[in-house]
């Protein structure tokens, strides 16, 4: 028996449909890691698409910094189409980016002037919808612009990463506060042998959706 022939008319009050249920209304695709400790304590298998996420460093120092951005880029290489990377301040090293797979030639570079200007880049970035990721490096993220970003990703499909940085000491309690981000990460350096790949530790502090994810402790 033929296929029935849906028509365009169809086809788009669908299309409507699941970006109103939003990603509990279908199946959410994921970047999986490949490292099977962490995609087994992620919904889905890995790293939702369609969605933002928060990463921090392990401390509050400027390698551990260093480390949660060459996170966000490692995932970030892994994906599809233009990455977006908005900043307040001119110190992202692109040769960094690159030792991890993020080439500068997929880059888009945006310097805003206050991170209110950067979470609207972000959000101008994330409803685009040619993008592949979009990550903006910040301070604060409150539970409103959170969502704003998280609405944003999901009308896309494209991947957000809020990479949290702090100047000091006081901004890194507002780590605690609830957002809406999908998952939320602290990552730390971990001692390298010479020439070989940098290794890091990784924990998954949260993923919405996951039956036992509410809180978590890592173990290595």
């Amino acid at each position: 028996m033929p296929e029935p022939v849906v028509s365009p008319v169809v086809a788009e009050l669908r299309d409507r449909i699941q970006r109103l249920e939003g990603p509990s209304g279908r199946a959410r695709e994921v970047l999986p890691f490949g490292v099977t400790e962490i995609d087994t304590k992620l919904p889905g298998g890995g790293l939702a698409l369609a969605a933002l996420h928060e990463v921090a460093g392990g401390g509050n120092g400027v390698i551990d910094g260093a480390a949660a951005a060459l996170f966000a880029a490692a995932i970030a290489a892994r994906s599809k189409g233009q990455v977006l990377w908005c900043v307040t301040r001119p110190d992202l090293f692109a040769p960094a980016l690159a030792q991890v797979g993020l080439l500068p030639g997929r880059v888009i570079y945006v310097e805003a002037g206050d991170e209110k200007s950067l979470l609207s880049c972000m959000e101008e970035g994330l409803r685009h919808g040619g993008l592949g990721v979009v990550v903006g490096e910040l301070a604060r993220l409150s539970m409103t612009a959170s969502r704003r970003l998280q609405l944003a990703a999901e009308s896309s499909g494209t991947i957000g990463i809020a990479v949290r940085r702090w100047r000091r000491q006081t901004e890194a309690s507002d780590f605690g506060q609830p957002t809406a981000s999908v998952t939320r990460w602290r990552v730390s350096v971990l001692p390298s042998s010479p020439l070989a790949g940098a290794r890091r530790r990784s924990c998954p502090l949260a993923a919405r959706a996951h039956p036992m994810s509410r809180r978590r402790q890592c173990r290595f």
